[in-house]
């Protein structure tokens, strides 16, 4: 039989082995009320115990037979208690021995009802390996007893909270504080189950927190025993289940003052050696007003807490469980310390890449788009018409009527096949980046000469204006690429008559090169996409088409070339692109 540990088995088999040794011990050492809450707690330990096993487990059968055996500890732990309860208050009757047989006679038939579950299914109707979460877990289809054992375990706590609260509710202050601690035992694991139950509170879908639930409880009652002497092993409990917890534990009084500390809480503090026995919280933690109101709120709560006291980020999730004497009066909380660091961390990293991944799904969906559509188009059509021209259905002369047309489709092609080449290879192999010093003003006048002749067909002016030299730190190639694919934009949505300019300016620690146009503009709902960089296509002034790819490139060549780009637009009157790029070592 393989076991596959993980940190919920883990944390379930160590303390359930330690509650375990601790319960025994007391059994045998201590008295008659004292045997039975923990014999309660052994019970506890041993569905602990047997449930890590079975959150160890990687096969079906492996985890019915855990079950077995953790049934043992499940069915047991309401009986216990429920004598617990009426041991501890002194109950008395004459029906004492029946009502024993009673509280025991349930969990033996249920007990007997599960091993013989495969002829009946009165326990599980049916039950499958859940493989969806990080480990297998085991999925269960409930039978009608199941929910007796349900409603027998709700009634035994029940049952026994009410005897403590009606025995004690009007006795000596001593008895009634020390009971309350008992009655939090009691009651929180069953609100933890009957919140699991209603699907309320789950981890991974089918992890029951209810384990987890009687060893914080234990803490409650080691807490009481430090308090109140409720039992006599004081040390021992104290000691060795506050050591246990992995997460800090801070309690305090209603003055804030600090009462106990568990070794975690250390990690928790820059300088531990402050955290100490009779220091007030309000003088450690002055720096953390968020944390001193969450205390003050006197309300069961957590907070998530960015911590910048540490070279590393830190998240610390710290929950305050308020102790309370009367309705209206703090006797004290109890602090958890939990750092989350690596879970915010992790889910962070999974959203971005998440993000990533679909931002790289949709530019690959596009990338075949463009292939089938854009330049499959184009290309197709040329063979047609030469295919046309071969055949004679189309005179020379009405080919070369369409030469024009067909010349401007192909400079489009080469651009789009120009940026796709480029895109492909940042996207597939990375690109490896070349950076020199050079001149950017005659970059501006070779695409300038490139895209002249297509400007000129509408009779749009483009002017190259600024200083002479503005020398740039960056790769060129990548540099080409970006203003030839602005500049292409610029012609494309301005109209007839429209002017174009590109001009360049020095400053202190880098060169601006801006492209301004008079054309259609940008709207504020393609504004924001262009600057999350969320690639779009639109038709330009003369329906020319585009592909939403070059100003992809755009924005990842400027950003490796640690740059910026800033877009001023307003529908209706023109465009600016302006490029910020490092200023070059080299000047005039």
């Amino acid at each position: 039989m393989e076991l596959v540990l993980n940190p919920f088995s883990i944390t379930l088999l160590i303390s359930g082995a330690l509650v375990g040794l601790l319960s025994t011990f007391i059994a045998i050492r201590l008295g008659d009320s004292t045997r039975w809450i923990a014999l309660t707690m052994l019970s506890a330990s041993i569905w602990g115990l047997f449930y890590g096993l079975e959150l160890s487990s990687n096969t079906q059968e492996a985890m019915l037979l855990f079950i077995k055996f953790e049934y043992l500890g499940i069915l047991s732990t309401p009986a216990f208690w429920l004598i617990f309860c009426m041991k501890y208050t002194g109950m008395r009757s004459k029906f004492l021995k029946l009502i024993y047989f009673l509280i025991g006679a349930i969990p033996a038939v249920s007990y007997l009802i599960l091993l013989t579950n495969d002829f009946h299914h009165l326990h599980y109707v049916q039950t499958a390996v859940n493989d969806q979460g990080p480990f297998p877990v085991l999925e269960i289809t409930i039978g009608p007893w199941y929910l007796v054992n349900i409603f027998y375990t709700y009634a035994t706590f029940v049952i026994g909270l009410i005897i403590l609260w009606t025995r004690f509710h009007n006795a000596d202050p001593f008895y009634k504080t020390q009971t309350k601690f008992i009655f939090v035992a009691g009651i929180v694991p069953i609100f933890i189950n009957l919140f699991y139950q209603l699907d309320i509170i789950r981890v991974y879908s089918e992890i029951d927190l209810t384990p987890y639930a009687f060893l914080f409880t234990y803490l409650i009652l080691a807490f009481a025993i430090i308090r109140f002497n409720l039992f006599s092993i004081k040390p021992i409990a104290k000691e060795r289940i506050i050591e246990t917890i992995t997460r800090g534990v801070l309690v305090i009084d209603s003055s804030l003052n600090i009462v106990d500390i568990n070794p975690a809480l250390k990690a928790f503090f820059k300088n531990p050696e402050s955290v100490k026995t009779g220091e007030n919280l309000k003088v450690i933690l002055k720096d953390y007003q968020v944390i001193l109101d969450l205390i003050q709120s006197n309300e069961p709560k957590f907070i998530e807490v960015q911590d910048a006291t540490f070279d590393e980020r830190k998240v610390i999730r710290i929950e305050c469980i308020p102790i309370l004497e009367r309705k209206s009066s703090l006797s004290g909380s109890v602090l958890l310390f939990e750092d989350i660091s690596e879970e915010v961390l992790t889910k962070e990293k999974l959203q971005t890449q998440a993000k990533e991944l679909q931002q790289l799904n949709n530019l690959k969906d596009k990338y075949f788009s463009i292939i089938s559509h854009d330049l499959k188009g184009p290309i197709f059509g040329v063979k047609e018409l030469i295919h046309l021209t071969q055949s004679g259905i189309i005179s020379q002369e009405e080919f070369m009527t369409m030469m024009p047309e067909i010349s401007k489709n192909m400079e489009n092609v080469a651009i789009l096949l120009e940026n796709l080449l480029a895109w492909t290879s940042s996207q597939i192999r990375g690109e490896f980046l070349q950076l020199s010093d050079f001149n950017i003003q005659p970059v501006l006048v070779q695409q300038k000469n490139l895209l002249e002749r297509i400007a000129k067909e509408k009779e749009i002016e483009i002017k190259v204006e600024g200083e002479r030299e503005a020398w740039v730190l960056a790769d060129k190639n990548m540099i080409e690429l970006v203003i030839r694919n602005l500049l292409n934009n610029a012609v494309k949505f301005s109209g007839l008559h429209g002017i174009i300019k590109m001009s360049t300016k020095t400053e202190d620690q880098h060169v601006s090169i801006c492209i301004e146009d008079n054309g259609s503009g940008i709207s504020e709902e393609n504004l924001t996409k262009l600057r999350n960089r969320i690639s779009f296509t639109t038709k330009g002034q003369h329906n020319e088409s585009g592909t939403g790819l070059g100003l992809i490139l755009v924005n990842e060549y400027i950003a490796k070339n640690h740059g910026s780009l800033e877009i001023r637009s307003e529908l209706g009157k023109g465009t600016t692109f302006c490029i910020q790029l490092p200023l070059g070592t080299k000047t005039s």
